[in-house]
This record gives C-alpha cells, sequence and structure tokens, in this order.
C-alpha cells in the first residue's frame, strides 16, 4: 500500500503539471480541449489526493468524494461576497476557487473523474494479475 500511495503522489503534481500547461498555452488547444480539459484534470487531481490520503477506502467512495468536493467549489463560484472575490483575484484562489459557475464544468469534472478512476481501476487490476501470475 505504500508504494500505491507513493504512486498517487507522484501523478498529483504531474496533473497539476499537465493542467497549468493547457491553461498557459491555451494557443496549442483547440477551444473545446480549452474549455474542458482543464476541469477534467482538476477533477481527476482531486481523485487522486483522496486516493493518496484514504487508499483503505473504496474506490468508489473516492470517487465520490472527489465530485462532491469539485461540485461544492463549482458551487462556490455563486458565493459573491467581496472577502472572497478578493481571495478569488489571486493566482492561488484563481486555481483553487475558479472564477465563474458554468454548468459545462460539472460535465467536466464528472468525466474527469469517471476517466481517472476507469485508469485507476484497469491499472489496478493489471497489477493484481501481474501479482496473481506470479503466485502460480
Amino acid at each position: 500500500m505504500k508504494r500505491l500511495r507513493i504512486t498517487y503522489l507522484f501523478i498529483i503534481p504531474c496533473i497539476i503539471a499537465i493542467g497549468l500547461l493547457v491553461r498557459i498555452k491555451q494557443d496549442w488547444f483547440t477551444d473545446s480541449v480549452n474549455l474542458y480539459l482543464g476541469d477534467a484534470l482538476y477533477a481527476a487531481m482531486f481523485l487522486y489526493v483522496y486516493s493518496f490520503l484514504m487508499p483503505y477506502r473504496p474506490d468508489v467512495l473516492r470517487a465520490g468524494y472527489a465530485l462532491a468536493t469539485c461540485y461544492c467549489i463549482e458551487f462556490l463560484q455563486l458565493y459573491t461576497a467581496p472577502w472572497i472575490m478578493q481571495l478569488r483575484a489571486t493566482l492561488p484562489g484563481k486555481l483553487l476557487l475558479g472564477q465563474g459557475f458554468l454548468w459545462s464544468d460539472i460535465l467536466a469534472y464528472t468525466i474527469g473523474v469517471t476517466v481517472a478512476f476507469t485508469a485507476n481501476r484497469i491499472w489496478l487490476d493489471s497489477k493484481k494479475s501481474v501479482a496473481d501470475s506470479r503466485l502460480k
């Protein structure tokens, strides 16, 4: 389990780096990629954060936590008190809290968690298959 947590800890900054690259180099990508990929990666990152923090919890529960976190942050964007708007004006605030509510972000989060969850399951199942074949 320790190796698995280390792998998750490695995946998290990789996803962050890819997400920042997508935001910084928007001219490299199509409008639809720019619109959805960053949000999908953001949600996938939360899945791996929860996987690192709670590796013994069921995969579906961790995916649910990731989706709930992203959805809450998205709906929090409807709150526009001056103090939170000042926080959102900073780079960390903009990256963590976003800037405006979009229903399309909800879809992107769902796709991001679904893809990351599926990839994680395939990867874990393949590791289990290799380990089982070594025992035979």
